[in-house]
């Protein structure tokens, strides 16, 4: 894999802009990861795109959320309702049409019928709505118009679908199946640096890319390229940022778009290395740590840490908690699920918050880690 960089210009003070999409459209990649603080007009961005995309007779579009109440009526009737209040249904139709319909998940251009007072709909939708909780649905059915998809939301800080990743592509063999030259856009929030999209496509590089960059992805001669771009933010921020202007490092997502974390436990004490009584790992996401049981001043507690340095693995002696399936006894998956007293007994710490972390980052790590163990 090729990786090539490319730094964004920074929108100047005083700015009232929003994001820009024409920075990651100049690497005309087939894949466009676009992520960073909410609501910096990342999903209007690519709709305005994809709608320009329709009318200059370039296809139509597609787009992609996790769960089918995503597509309830009223997130559906509201979806285009930024586009249509600064009017550019009306000005990229030439005043034909002023609104947008929605019905079984299609959108369509509309307008009201003065004389009649009713609404009046274009007989071809623009944009179709696929969840990936009902892909199988949709299989069967063929869309041979769509060549521009938006895949909105597609970081979360809950729980993704078992094996997403491979639905996902499900739902874009429907609808690219045989074709060539379809635009996919994936639009998502830091709310969480665990995504398992970033392992599944081979992108190494995005938990230390630098805001306000591009990075391609080239996947040998395959044709296949990812953009990936961490979004810059105005100058100045926004106007609403002094609401969440808190001493709160979980609210720099909103307001500047560093990843979300959340506050934990640090280490309770110093400590020398004969106090520690056990010492096991976990690697998830390609992240190796060090967990230590440790006999404190006042009570035994777990400290885990970033591993510094090489570790044998396979090595006998080696406790540790991976995804990776294997038949070696010291080699486990998941912690919460308990198959020995070994293991009762280093999860019961984490059942009665008795464990410590390095920084905010170790201990996100963790989470996330859990969440993969309960969901998959």
């Amino acid at each position: 894999i090729m990786i090539f960089s490319k730094e964004v210009k920074k929108i100047v003070a005083n700015s009232t802009a929003f994001y820009d999409i024409g920075n990651i459209l100049e690497f005309d990649a087939l894949y466009n990861m676009i992520y960073g603080k909410r609501s910096n007009g990342k999903t209007y961005g690519c709709l305005e795109h994809g709608l320009k995309q329709f009318l200059l007779g370039k296809g139509q579009m597609a787009i992609i959320r996790r769960w089918d109440d995503d597509f309830s009526k009223k997130n559906c009737d509201s979806m285009f309702e930024s586009l249509v209040q600064n009017g550019l249904i009306e000005k990229y139709t030439n005043g034909e049409w002023q609104d947008v319909y929605y019905k079984s998940k299609r959108w369509y251009f509309s307008k009201l019928d003065k004389e009649t007072n009713k609404v009046i709909t274009s007989d071809v939708p623009f944009c179709f709505a696929f969840a990936l909780t009902t892909w199988q649905h949709d299989k069967s059915t063929s869309y041979p118009n769509v060549n521009t998809i938006i895949f909105d939301e597609f970081i979360t800080k809950g729980s993704y679908l078992p094996d997403e990743f491979s639905i996902f592509c499900n739902v874009l063999s429907t609808i690219i199946r045989q074709r060539d030259g379809v635009k996919i856009f994936m639009l998502g929030n830091t709310v969480s640096k665990y995504c398992p999209y970033f392992e599944e496509m081979g992108l190494k590089h995005i938990k230390n890319q630098e805001k306000g960059t591009i990075d391609l992805y080239e996947f040998g001669d395959s044709g296949l390229t990812v953009a990936v771009e961490y979004t810059t933010e105005n100058a100045e921020g926004h106007k609403s940022d002094k609401y969440f202007a808190f001493d709160n490092p979980k609210l720099k997502m909103i307001t500047s778009g560093e990843w979300e974390l959340d506050v934990y436990p640090h280490k309770p004490e110093d400590f020398k290395r004969e106090q520690i009584m056990f010492t096991y790992y976990i690697k998830f996401d390609e992240q190796l740590l060090q967990c230590e049981v440790v006999k404190g001043k006042h009570d035994v507690f777990t400290y885990i840490h970033e591993r510094k340095g090489f570790l044998d693995i396979d090595k006998d002696d080696v406790l540790i908690y991976k995804q990776d399936y294997t038949s070696r006894p010291n080699h486990r998956r998941k912690l919460n699920f308990p198959i020995d007293k070994l293991d009762k007994k280093l999860y019961s710490f984490f059942q009665k918050d008795n464990v410590y972390y390095q920084n905010n980052n170790v201990g996100d790590i963790v989470r996330n880690y859990f969440i993969w163990a309960n969901q998959e």
